[in-house]
């Protein structure tokens, strides 16, 4: 079998951790992807893939050969199509990772015209609150609200997401409504975590200087989730802190109310974030410039 189909069956087993899911994906029988495998790492003298009978899993140096099949299939891509024209319609498959919130309220709406533009295109849509791991899970780029710390992946600033803070009425009927900083006292925020058991958040304002700081603020309710970070304000659990984009309609409705106006957090950054590639192929490149004016209109330009 040719190497260059023996690269793709491995980084499907790669990316699914499965021969099972691989093949079916390929439309190929199990036997056939595994064989191709096993003679791929003959060929390279290395192993890798550990395989269990539960699951697969990439060595050190299967790692490693993966992160240059990315590269490798991208370039080949890129010269498959580099003398086309550049109206033409965007082909192959195109993994991509974005918060729930974002790929909700902003994205998918306007997502039809997109892939009605491009009918060839395979769109992978991850909506997780979790951080993803873009090289080893196989994305092509991820989006990510705030801070980004990956210095490895190159990354593309998009704008900046207001953030808004909110109650719903039936937690101001029973509490009361907070006036000034002094009054959180007595309140409480949900909490979001990505991880339990960290240092929590606490209500974060900007003081008169123009800096950001953080109150400490008690709370019964901690989250990992932006869905149900939102959903126990509804439920009267306690103030949040979140971003604008998807509280306007509830705020349009009476289902929660704005607080504090004068003491919101600091604009949540979005970023994408993609590998470092000498070639980016056309329809990830295509995506993120599509992301980009999708994206702007609901977006805080960055100082």
């Amino acid at each position: 079998m040719h190497s260059i189909d023996a690269m793709r069956m491995f980084m499907r087993v790669a990316e699914l951790a499965s021969f099972t899911q691989a093949a079916d994906s390929l439309c190929l029988p199990k036997s056939s992807v595994s064989t191709a495998l096993q003679k791929l790492e003959a060929e390279l003298a290395t192993q890798l893939l550990h395989r269990t009978t539960r699951r697969v899993r990439l060595t050190a140096d299967g790692q490693q050969f993966y992160e240059r099949c990315r590269d490798l299939l991208a370039d080949l891509d890129e010269v498959q199509t580099m003398f086309q024209r550049s109206d033409q319609t965007l082909r192959g498959r195109l993994r991509v990772d974005m918060s729930s919130g974002i790929a909700r309220h902003q994205v998918i709406p306007a997502l039809p015209s997109f892939m009605a533009a491009h009918p060839a295109l395979e769109l992978e849509l991850s909506c997780t609150d979790r951080r993803v791991d873009l090289v080893r899970e196989g994305f092509d780029c991820v989006v990510r609200v705030g801070t980004v710390a990956d210095s490895s992946l190159i990354a593309r600033p998009l704008g900046a997401l207001e953030v808004l803070n909110c109650a719903s009425p039936g937690y101001l009927q029973a509490h009361g409504t907070p006036q000034t900083l002094e009054a959180l006292s007595t309140h409480k925020l949900i909490h979001y975590a990505s991880t339990f058991g960290g240092e929590l958040d606490g209500w974060e304002y900007r003081d008169k200087d123009g800096r950001y700081r953080s109150l400490p603020m008690a709370g019964a309710l901690v989250v990992n989730s932006a869905d149900a970070y939102q959903e126990a304000c509804l439920a009267g659990m306690g103030l949040i802190q979140a971003p604008a984009s998807g509280l306007r309609a509830l705020l349009r409705s009476g289902a929660l109310v704005e607080v504090l106006p004068g003491y919101r957090a600091e604009p949540m950054p979005v970023t994408v974030l993609y590998p470092h590639r000498r070639n980016l192929s056309r329809r990830v490149r295509a995506f993120m410039d599509w992301l980009e004016q999708t994206m702007r209109p609901f977006l805080l330009p960055i100082d």
